[in-house]
């Protein structure tokens, strides 16, 4: 449930930010004019701002888009942003330009070669452990 009244909250900022009046009809009338799906009901967009419900992926990206916001903020929050940011930037300082290579040349390989490589590099992870 914590989840959900998290995500109104951030709705409802992503909506004043946005200079919108934080409404369910505000809401309503632009997002029904920007989603390409069946649109959505009063009592779902109003459902989304008390936080009893969170929309469904494709419902998300729309909101994200009208707000202007990065959808994952929308639905995470700035927390999961940094996490991301602090493990690409792990990944990009710890990792060679020769490391990216193999890795490149792993994912072309067709699937059966990718799990023997996996299988050995796993083995080889495993012996190195105990020593």
């Amino acid at each position: 449930m914590e989840h959900k009244l998290e995500f109104a909250q951030r709705l409802r900022d992503a909506m004043a930010a946005a200079g919108l009046e934080q409404r369910p009809g505000v809401l309503l009338n632009l997002f029904n004019a920007h989603y390409w799906g069946r649109s959505v009901s009063f009592q779902a967009v109003s459902r989304w701002l008390r936080g009893e419900a969170i929309p469904a992926q494709d419902k998300l990206l729309v909101l994200a888009e009208i707000l202007r916001v990065e959808p994952e903020v929308l639905r995470f929050g700035q927390t999961v942003r940094h996490r991301v940011q602090e493990s690409r930037k792990r990944w990009d300082e710890g990792v060679s330009y020769q490391e990216r290579e193999v890795f490149d040349a792993f994912l072309g390989l067709p699937a059966p070669q990718r799990k023997l490589v996996r299988e050995v590099i796993l083995a080889l992870a495993q012996v190195h452990s105990k020593e």
